[in-house]
């Protein structure tokens, strides 16, 4: 049995885990990692009891629901950069460049023809790229 600390905006709180959860999900509950956890609760006399059922890494969580991805720029200056973060994936998502045009009075967007493994990381990588405006994850 453990008993995990987690963390986030709102302050910090416990949970336990039984053995065969506990070697199953080690990896994924190291410190800094970010997951996705689904817990039991209980009622106790001494406050809300938790109790870890499955835990899963957030950034597949997030790139299972995300669909797509758009880039916008404003040149194509940015292209070279970003072609490192793209490697193709049949199942990965949809990846579309946008191209603001005329101080963005028009845009053009370019849906790339494979589909690619993004998520949040990735997303966050790009958007550090010289010339990429905005990245959004739908």
């Amino acid at each position: 049995m453990g008993i995990i600390q987690f963390s986030d905006s709102s302050g910090q709180f416990e949970a336990v885990l039984f053995s065969e959860a506990l070697a199953q999900y080690r990896d994924l509950l190291e410190p800094g990692r970010s997951v996705v956890v689904t817990v039991g609760a209980e009622d106790r006399p001494e406050g809300i009891s938790l109790r870890i059922q499955t835990a899963q890494s957030l950034e597949d969580e997030a790139t299972r629901i995300q669909k797509a991805l758009r880039l916008y720029m404003r040149s194509c200056e940015p292209l070279n950069a970003i072609t490192p973060y793209l490697a193709p994936q049949n199942d990965g998502q949809i990846v579309s460049l946008i191209l603001i045009k005329q101080n963005g009075a028009s845009e053009v967007e370019i849906e790339l023809p494979n589909r690619y493994r993004v998520g949040p990381q990735v997303a966050s990588a790009m958007k550090a790229i010289p010339g990429i405006v905005d990245v959004e994850m739908v």
